[in-house]
């Protein structure tokens, strides 16, 4: 099997994913009794040597509610057959790591509405003022 491929440049030897096999919970008859197809993929976020010093802290701090340990462990069950479920587990795997240690948006400037934004805010308030003012039974103020 290849690394999995995080982003380029960020792979993930196969060497660091550790597996476990175990009988998928639900209906599927006969064949829920026998078949290991529920998948658990674990990989260990601190011993990892496909992250740099810096992603290393970035995916720390960003997966920190899914890390026990410092291991991150995905679960794959939604799948009749083992090799889907490997699929879809690896999949979410490198979805996570991807998102953790993508890099902070720009910080947002701080901007103030223009003088036609204001305008139209006003004169919006103004009618839907009067719309309530018609409302009333005796139409007064």
């Amino acid at each position: 099997m290849a690394p999995l491929i995080i982003r380029p440049g960020v792979e993930i030897p196969e060497a660091e994913l550790r597996w476990r096999f175990s009988r998928s919970s639900g209906p599927g008859g006969q064949g829920v009794n026998t078949a290991d197809s529920r998948v658990e993929l674990s990989w260990d976020l601190e011993q990892t040597t496909a992250l740099g010093p810096h992603l290393k802290d970035r995916a720390r701090v960003r997966l920190a509610n899914r890390l026990v340990g410092g291991v991150l462990t995905i679960a794959a069950s939604e799948h009749r057959a083992q090799l889907r479920n490997r699929e879809a587990a690896l999949a979410r795997l490198a979805a996570f790591v991807r998102e953790a240690i993508e890099p902070p948006p720009p910080p947002r400037r701080a901007t103030k509405p223009s003088r036609g934004a204001k305008e139209r805010r006003i004169a919006e308030k103004k009618r839907r003022g009067e719309v309530k003012r018609l409302r009333r039974p005796d139409g007064r103020d």
